[in-house]
């Protein structure tokens, strides 16, 4: 050990120069690697007093009296010298006897320029008739009354809502003298029309889908719903793109608390866009344990308006065809749409077919693995000899050739999404046909194997819900790796600790395993149908304002 008590030994010649020679190396390397920070530029715009000014979108500006100062401050923001689709258009107008001059402002490709020609430039331009006095000392009310023939013209005092306003396709108009600007208006930007659902296709009931414009997608909600309580309240998401949400609810009917908890998460998103539901779904559902959905995704107004009336909320996103629904327990991802048109007996042997289908899903191949590695003797003896027969020739285990048929089938799913429609269908017959056929031929993987891949991939396209389709997929893998290594002792482990997880979830307050755990009186509203004359309440877990929604006779001609 070193004394630190000790007296230090002089350095003599030699470890002087080794020191030295040390010290040249390590200036040399740092000199070598060293970063040349004279090429380095500073491009910030600096105020008097040397400092970053802060940033412009953050400062809450009002409109300013003068015309130019407003003119100035929208060309700085849109960069007009840049930007090509920025359209101003100056002129002068005529009020009270007084020439002001005025200025427009919108995108082009978002307003319809037709309509501010005719309804906001001539009458500003051309109309010079006289006017009752009542108008002569406010300018302001002599333009909004009797100069702008618009079905909608709003006031707004602040740069923010006059920036939003433009972004969204609606045409300002700037006066001089007034602290105020004229919010019109007039958009008419291309988009696709209503269509049938791309992805939850029914075959009785109505055919249309929603679409990427926010007001189209709610006037199909007003129409289906046809009552004046509904609802649809505009909360802007994202610091930067400033989407809207459309909160839809009716009032007389939905839960006042749960109305404002999707609300609150709503206005408390600090992110800078919100591009479609997707996100928004991940951004405001509770925490995504097992990737469970929680909440309802669909293209469909139908079920919207369905759970509307069930005293649910539903979320629209400007941009996206789909809305998002909730709360959501188990059953709802087990529902289709065209269940309600159906009688009780189709309806309720459809969704025994569902419940078969996801348990086959999520078991199947696992059950299959416990079985060939642990339990034999619980098959048939010739159904055994059968399967040693048929993997005689197979060099590979048998785990081995469940993942590879497994991966196999998810990469041809993929691939038949991916690629161009027309082709789409020769993906699935060259995978499922000729791979398939090839892989038996050559042993690498034997044909009872196929056909438990098979009837599992066919299975998991008959749940209606495709994120809850996609989490029973990848929980497959699971059971797969506790059936091979411990069996059915393993397998049913994990089902314990898996439905464990599934009691413990909630949706916005809402157990995910209701009505059954905990036990709901459900007063008829359970995963089965019962006959719609049955059907009186609403979803007492729901907690809605209106419990029924029927008399206890409704077909009140049999009584005549």
């Amino acid at each position: 050990m070193l004394n630190f008590y000790e007296k230090e030994r002089p350095l003599n010649k030699k470890m002087i120069f080794v020191n030295i020679t040390n010290m040249e190396i390590k200036n040399f390397i740092n000199n070598l690697f060293k970063q040349n920070n004279e090429n380095i530029h500073d491009f910030s715009i600096l105020n008097d007093k040397g400092n970053i000014p802060p940033n412009t979108q953050e400062m809450k500006t009002n409109v300013f009296p003068s015309i130019q100062q407003n003119l100035e401050f929208l060309k700085s923001k849109y960069n007009t010298l840049l930007n090509s689709d920025i359209i101003i258009r100056e002129f002068n107008m005529s009020a009270n006897n007084k020439e002001y001059k005025a200025f427009i402002i919108y995108i082009d490709g978002l307003a319809d320029s037709i309509s501010i020609n005719d309804f906001v430039l001539e009458p500003l331009m051309l109309r010079r008739k006289q006017n009752n006095s009542i108008f002569q000392n406010n300018l302001a009310e002599y333009v909004d009354y009797r100069l702008l023939p618009q079905t909608s013209v709003k006031k707004v005092t602040e740069f923010e809502k006059v920036l939003s306003s433009i972004n969204s396709g609606n045409c300002l108009l700037f006066i001089d003298t007034l602290t105020i600007a004229f919010d019109i208006d007039v958009k008419n930007y291309k988009q696709r029309s209503i269509n049938n659902p791309e992805n939850e296709t029914i075959i009785k009931g109505p055919q249309e889908g929603f679409i990427e414009n926010l007001r189209t997608n709610t006037s199909l909600l007003r129409r289906s719903v046809n009552n004046e309580n509904l609802v649809i309240e505009n909360i802007p998401v994202g610091n930067i793109s400033q989407t809207k949400c459309g909160v839809c609810y009716i009032q007389n009917i939905a839960n006042g608390d749960l109305v404002a908890e999707v609300k609150y998460r709503l206005n408390n998103l600090s992110v800078d866009s919100i591009l479609s539901t997707g996100q928004l779904e991940q951004l405001i559902q509770d925490d995504g344990d097992f990737g469970i959905p929680k909440i309802i995704s669909t293209e469909r107004p139908d079920k919207c308006t369905k759970y509307l009336l069930q005293g649910r909320v539903v979320v629209l996103v400007n941009g996206n065809p789909y809305a998002l629904i909730m709360p959501a327990t188990i059953e709802d991802f087990l529902f289709s749409p065209e269940d309600t048109n159906q009688i009780p007996l189709f309806a309720n042997f459809l969704r025994i077919i569902r419940i078969i289908a996801a348990i086959i899903t999520l078991l199947l191949p696992g059950i299959y693995m416990a079985i060939t590695s642990f339990h034999q003797e619980l098959l048939p003896t010739e159904l055994l000899f059968s399967i040693l027969a048929a993997r005689e020739n197979v060099p590979f285990p048998i785990i081995f050739e469940l993942l590879l048929m497994e991966f196999s089938f998810e990469l041809i799913r993929e691939a038949g999404l991916r690629v161009p429609s027309p082709i789409g269908s020769t993906i699935g017959i060259v995978g499922a046909l000729i791979l398939g056929d090839a892989a038996v031929n050559a042993g690498i993987v034997s044909p009872t194997l196929i056909i438990i891949v098979a009837i599992t991939g066919i299975a998991s396209f008959a749940i209606p819900d495709f994120a809850f389709g996609f989490h029973l997929r990848i929980f497959r893998f699971l059971f797969i790796a506790l059936g091979v290594s411990t069996g059915f002792l393993g397998i049913g482990i994990g089902l314990f600790i898996y439905a464990t997880g599934l009691c413990s979830l909630k949706s916005f307050g809402v157990p995910y395993t209701t009505p059954i755990a905990p036990a709901f009186h459900s007063k008829g509203n359970g995963y089965f149908i019962p006959p719609i004359w049955k059907q009186e309440y609403r979803a007492s877990f729901i907690s809605p304002k209106k419990e029924k929604t029927q008399d206890k006779i409704s077909m009140k001609w049999k009584q005549g």
